[in-house]
Order: C-alpha cells, then sequence, then structure tokens
C-alpha cells in the first residue's frame, strides 16, 4: 500500500501513475509559509506542474550561464528560476527544454519570454514564462547563478522551495510536501 501525504495524490496519465500536488492546498493551510508570484505566467512546458529546489539565473539578455547550467549540471529535484527582467528576447527554447530534460530539472519559471513553444509542448519538463518572442539575444553578456532574484513580488532564495501548478507559483523556505 502507498503512504502519501494529503498534498499528494496519485492520478493516472497513461497508464501509468505519478505524484501530484494543488498550490491551492498549500496556500490554504500553509497560508503563514508561502509567497505566491504576480499573475501573468503561463506554462509553455510538457507537464503540467513542478516542485524543487530553487537554483536561480539573474540574465542580462543573453543565455549562456543559463544554457552551461542545463547543459552541464544535474538537475535533479531542481527547478530552474531566471530573472531577465522582462527583456523582450527569448531566453528558453526548443534546445534548453531539451537539455533540461537530460539532465532531468523539473521546471524552470521565467522571468521573461519563451519561443519554439510548439516545440517544446511536449518535453516533460514545466516552463512557466511571462509570454513568448520569437528572436534571441545575440551578443554575449555575463550572468549570475544561485544569487538572490527577486519579481512578481517575490524573493527566490537559492536552496528554497518552489511549486507551481495551474493555480500559480509558490515559494517556501522548506519543503511543504
Amino acid at each position: 500500500m502507498v503512504e502519501y501525504c494529503r498534498y499528494l495524490h496519485q492520478l493516472p496519465t497513461n497508464g501509468h501513475y505519478f505524484m501530484t500536488f494543488f498550490t491551492a492546498d498549500f496556500c490554504d493551510d500553509h497560508h503563514d509559509k508561502v509567497n505566491v508570484l504576480a499573475a501573468g505566467y503561463k506554462n509553455y512546458g510538457g507537464v503540467a506542474q513542478c516542485q524543487g529546489e530553487i537554483v536561480t539565473v539573474k540574465l542580462d539578455k543573453h543565455n549562456g550561464d543559463l544554457i552551461q547550467l542545463l547543459r552541464d549540471v544535474d538537475g535533479t529535484g531542481k527547478v530552474v528560476v531566471v530573472d531577465v527582467a522582462r527583456e523582450y528576447y527569448a531566453v528558453v527554447g526548443e534546445k534548453l527544454m531539451n537539455f533540461a530534460q537530460q539532465n532531468h530539472y523539473a521546471g524552470m519559471v521565467i522571468n521573461g519570454y519563451v519561443r519554439d513553444t510548439q516545440q517544446i509542448e511536449n518535453i516533460p519538463v514545466a516552463l512557466f514564462a511571462l509570454d513568448t518572442c520569437p528572436r534571441k539575444y545575440m551578443s554575449p553578456l555575463p550572468g549570475a547563478v544561485n544569487v538572490l532574484v527577486s519579481f512578481g513580488g517575490v524573493d527566490f532564495v537559492p536552496g528554497h522551495y518552489l511549486y507551481a501548478d495551474v493555480d500559480g507559483v509558490i515559494v517556501t523556505a522548506a519543503p511543504l510536501a
């Protein structure tokens, strides 16, 4: 018999079972422990939700540091939070989503834009972003990994936890489930 927290529910999908949670339940039961990201972020990835330890990336239009992280670092149990200050350039597309899948990242939350949405909608990584943009920034610019980033009314601290589903994105200092 499988035991699980009341926030986690087993749901069938294509003959397989996976664990799921609901951010609304977390907000109801832990209202004093959660921070909720402002509205406007949509999921473009191939799974409806993600959860995990936060890894942050601060970018200035160019996604070189994000490429290196997704391509070269094991992301098991991690969610990448990227702040690109809403610059109107795509920082994630098909190539980076494939890197994220290959290195087992659960998902990404982008304070910016994505592209290749038809190609990435079936890649099993969640990808929450503001919207789409077909262009990317070409000239390399330095970024920073594992630094505090803040947007949408939330401070994203490396090592804290993120939960995201169709109702929204929440952040906590410690795991809730």
